[in-house]
């Protein structure tokens, strides 16, 4: 039940098909995900075609195994993506996300869905066997605070599995390949290519990559900065999209020739493990509780809520 990891005060407003709960800091990249990826049929085209492949599966079972009879808690999990992929019989599979279209499909794929801020949920600390933060930091406005909302939220001995988010290194394009990606736009317009079908679309799907442009991303350094302090053992694989459970070997895969073509121009080798596409961290929480005093401490509910909580199965 989501009533038994909610912490103590909180009350969740009941909608259709998820729950809601206060979001503190209503930014404006908080509003175009929810604008973007709260469009029914954005949010479905994003189902279907993205994260949906076995290359993505196999390297997800090899990084967290079977969910079957776990607590996962999947933060920014639009439509559901992951879930649809890997299937399974979680105890509780809890979706977080600030784009109500999103999670009523989520909540279609078997979520017990919520909407809230990644960086601020309404769960207790120590609650989750998996969390999973999947193609979610880089559309965050503090990646630090998601990633370590997501830790709090790690059993001890659990997994927190992040992917897909952009590579620093492998992004930061220079001379020609900047002038290339700068146009990047007027090309898709005129020839109408890209996964976006409209102007407004795309307009709605840029605005929510806050960390996804040259000279933006994560880094290796940022996953064990971050996480290590914290209790984790962190492994971090550099991999392209098209490559599954030997990303976990160290094999980065075939990229596209536009990326390789990209990383050339801007005087780094396309084969390089520095020039992936993506990073997946997986970051296994210590056996004994090791978190920070401030970290253990329970997040209060939203002042001016009463005692209860909505519950879900």
């Amino acid at each position: 039940m989501l009533s038994d990891i909610l912490l103590p005060g909180v009350v969740l407003q009941s909608r259709d098909l998820y729950c809601e709960w206060h979001i503190p800091n209503n930014s404006e990249g908080l509003r175009a995900n929810a604008t973007y990826f709260g469009n029914a049929g954005w949010a479905q085209e994003y189902l279907d075609f993205c994260h949906r492949d076995a290359h993505f599966r196999s390297r997800w079972l090899a990084a967290g195994g079977d969910w079957t009879g776990k607590t996962v808690i999947d933060l920014g999990c639009g439509p559901g993506n992951v879930f649809a992929t890997l299937g399974g019989k979680p105890r509780l599979l809890v979706g977080v996300d600030v784009a109500a279209g999103s999670l009523e499909l989520a909540a279609r794929q078997g979520y017990t869905a919520v909407l809230a801020d990644a960086a601020h949920t309404p769960f207790r600390s120590e609650v989750a066997d998996i969390v999973v933060i999947n193609a979610s930091l880089h559309h965050c406005d503090d990646m630090h605070a998601v990633l370590r909302e997501g830790a709090r939220l790690v059993k001890p001995g659990g997994l927190l599995i992040t992917d897909h988010d952009p590579q620093l290194t492998a992004w930061d394009y220079k001379g020609l390949a900047k002038f290339m990606w700068d146009a990047r736009l007027w090309v898709y317009r005129v020839t109408r290519h890209g996964f976006h079908k409209t102007g407004s679309q795309q307009s709605w799907g840029l605005r929510t990559e806050i960390h996804h442009r040259p000279g933006d991303g994560v880094t290796r350094e940022f996953f064990t900065s971050t996480l290590a302090p914290l209790g984790f053992d962190v492994r971090v694989h550099a991999h392209n999209h098209q490559i599954g459970a030997d990303a976990l070997q160290g094999q980065v895969g075939p990229a596209h020739w536009k990326y390789r073509m990209g990383n050339a121009l801007s005087g780094r080798d396309p084969g390089a493990s520095a020039s992936a596409l993506s990073l997946m961290c997986i970051a296994k929480k210590g056996g004994e509780e090791r978190l920070p005093a401030g970290m253990r401490m329970t997040r209060p509910a939203h002042a001016g809520s009463t005692v209860g909580a909505h519950e879900m199965a």
